[in-house]
């Protein structure tokens, strides 16, 4: 039984990572500021072995009373995406790097472990399509999000005793749900809509379900001193799709699903890249959930979901 503190554990990861852990019978200390207003976690209550603390992991207090004792530290804690970075930069910089700073000072490297997301939009425009990007591939991103998280993980792996992750782009439900991650928002429009408009429809980019996100962090923390000071890409191998190829996987669930594409629009993080997942594999780590899966999760989730306020803007 492990001990572990999760900062931003009541989010879209979170809160599915963190039934898992407490299944496996670990001591869970969550820190969240629940900033939009939604409540997860309700579920694990209660469970003994799960504590709950409300606040801002950029609080230095809160960090200095819960990072002492724990045998690993999962920071989730961060304002995600492009668009949110680009609202608030200074809220991104504090909470996305500033508090993982902060996370390094207080811990004793000799005892405690992190294990930590980034996202492989930090390929930015990768090899373009035609060459797949692994973990010696230049990071190159261009929004704001993407050079907060790098310049994060490149501070993780130089302090030591640390795993860093290259998410693929997430989906799937979550009991605090985001329809603003690019296959849930394509999905909800497809049930609710009928219809999507596309701009750069050609640009590629890698997807994982959100419990196979959840699965990797818990190998890693099965498999960490054989995996330590490295990242890894994670995402399904057979899933380095374009939007257009994305579209067509639903429609081959709901048949009456119309997608367009058009010149105007352009992505924020410019992402267009395919990525090997070649190294995380080789650790013994395999995706459960396909794309296929996933989307037909999604459909079911929407007969539920029907508000619009799930999302990180």
């Amino acid at each position: 039984m492990a001990k572990i503190l999760i900062t931003g554990g009541a989010g879209y990861i979170g809160s599915v990572l963190v039934p898992m852990l407490l299944s496996k019978g670990h001591e869970v200390t969550v820190i969240d500021s629940f900033l939009y207003g939604q409540t997860p976690l309700l579920e694990v209550c209660n469970n003994p072995n799960f504590k709950m603390v409300r606040g801002d992991v950029r609080a230095g207090n809160i960090l200095e009373k819960h990072v002492p004792g724990k045998d690993f530290i999962i920071p989730l804690a961060c304002l995600v995406g492009a668009p949110l970075c680009d609202k608030d930069p200074v809220g991104a910089r504090t909470t996305n790097l500033e508090a993982i700073e902060t996370i390094m000072r207080l811990r004793d490297k000799k005892k405690q472990k992190i294990i930590f997301p980034n996202t492989n939009s930090g390929y930015g425009l990768g090899q373009g399509a035609t060459t797949y990007c692994d973990e010696k591939t230049p990071l190159e991103p261009i929004s704001l999000y993407g050079k907060l998280k790098v310049e994060a993980e490149q501070k993780l792996l130089a302090d030591g005793e640390a795993v860093t992750f290259r998410l693929a782009t997430v989906f799937g439900a979550s009991p605090r749900m985001r329809l603003d991650l690019l296959v849930n928002d394509f999905v909800y429009r497809a049930v609710n809509d009928r219809a999507v408009v596309l701009f750069e429809a050609h640009f590629k980019r890698n997807y994982i379900n959100v419990r196979d996100v959840a699965r990797v962090f818990i190998h890693a923390m099965d498999n960490f001193e054989t995996m330590k000071n490295e990242t890894y890409n994670v995402g399904l191998s057979d899933a380095n799709l374009s939007k257009m190829e994305l579209c067509e996987k639903i429609k081959e669930q709901i048949p009456n699903f119309v997608f367009v594409e058009s010149a105007i629009g352009e992505d924020p993080d410019k992402r267009n890249y395919i990525v090997s997942n070649a190294k995380i594999e080789a650790t013994g780590y395999k995706p459960q959930v396909s794309l296929e899966d996933g989307i037909r999760e999604l459909i079911k989730a929407y007969q539920i979901v029907k508000r619009n306020h799930f999302a990180n803007i």
